[in-house]
């Protein structure tokens, strides 16, 4: 654990399980990132069944406080994006983990 992956990992590793060009692949990543991105703001959820769901979450006007001077400030209601795991992703994860692997 401890090491980040990249989105120029994704790109290398699908590359080489694909047989796609590294240019290729990245045009695929990029496009499902903007796919996406485009169905969450056009209010959609999106589900991809054994990896998880993203969607769209409200979070209303409220008051909050300025942790450095205590003072209190009104946060204004925004939407933000939600990412959901599914039981079969958090399930392979955390075998994988238990058994050692990585």
């Amino acid at each position: 654990m401890g090491t980040t992956t990249t989105k120029a990992d994704l790109v290398n590793v699908i590359a080489h399980r694909t047989g796609l060009t590294k240019n290729e692949t990245e045009a695929v990543v990029d496009c499902l990132f903007e796919s996406i991105i485009d169905s969450l703001k056009s209010g959609k959820r999106i589900e991809i069944r054994g990896f998880g769901s993203f969607n769209i979450r409200h979070k209303n006007l409220r008051q909050a406080r300025n942790p450095r001077t205590g003072e209190k400030v009104t946060v204004d209601p925004k939407n933000v994006p939600t990412f959901k795991i599914s039981k079969e992703f958090k399930h392979a994860v955390s075998e994988s983990l238990k058994n050692g692997q990585e």
